[in-house]
């Protein structure tokens, strides 16, 4: 049976990652720096995200909700330093909301590969598109919204990715039976190995042409995007 939808990850699939959470975590600790200094007084910036990851990695419950995470750690850093948040009534607007956002806005200013936004838009004319995300990405938010028929994230699903219920209730989303849907990732245990449990056929994103690493291997590999459609007539 033909395709029918293809659904996406963002991160490191559809734009490279690492240099808007870097910009963005700049944009937070120089807020901090301007309206919170006790914080950068007592951490640079380097240490800020390596305090950041260590907290979150802590907590392995809520993994699935970055915003829940962030919002909790910038709590937790407040009170160490001193900014007692029961004194203050405009804490949670003035601290916990105004930062957040400072972050959130910062990391959804993203650059997309060259041609990816052009593919997307001709895919959208012959397939429903949707996305599946770990993230906390918005693409409403970033402008590409109408591209998409659904969009997942892992908070909204109440588990990350690899699990195999993130994909299954993509499915009912997107009103496709697994064999009639396609997941491209980059992330070979997250994405390909994920969407293989739920039964979808999964494209590895691999611009770098990594070896395989192990596991049931992609249904396709892709260099770029520009190779989806032609590999989709394979499946």
């Amino acid at each position: 049976m033909s395709i029918k939808c293809i659904a996406f990850d963002l991160d490191d699939t559809l734009w490279e990652c690492h240099p808007v959470i870097e910009h963005a975590e700049q944009c937070f600790y120089d807020w901090l720096i301007t309206y919170y200094p006790k914080i950068p007084q007592k951490y640079s910036a380097s240490a800020l995200v390596e305090h950041r990851v260590n907290y979150m990695k802590a907590q392995q419950d809520n993994l699935h909700d970055l915003t829940f995470l962030r919002k909790n750690w910038m709590g937790s850093l407040a009170n160490e330093v001193g900014y007692n948040q029961i004194n203050n009534e405009n804490y949670e607007q003035n601290y916990i909301k105004a930062g957040f956002e400072v972050f959130w806005l910062a990391r959804n200013d993203v650059t997309f590969y060259d041609g990816t936004l052009n593919i997307l838009e001709y895919l959208a004319t012959r397939y429903s598109l949707g996305v599946i995300s770990n993230g906390n990405a918005d693409v409403n938010h970033i402008g590409v919204g109408h591209l998409f028929d659904f969009s997942l994230s892992s908070e909204q699903a109440g588990v990350s990715k690899p699990d195999k219920i993130i994909f299954d209730q993509a499915l009912k989303l997107a009103g496709t039976k697994a064999h009639e849907t396609v997941y491209v990732g980059d992330n070979p245990k997250n994405d390909i190995l994920g969407a293989h449990g739920a039964g979808l056929h999964a494209i590895w994103f691999n611009p770098k042409m990594q070896a395989w690493p192990g596991g049931k291997t992609p249904s396709a590999v892709i260099r770029h995007l520009n190779q989806l459609e032609e590999k989709l007539s394979s499946l």
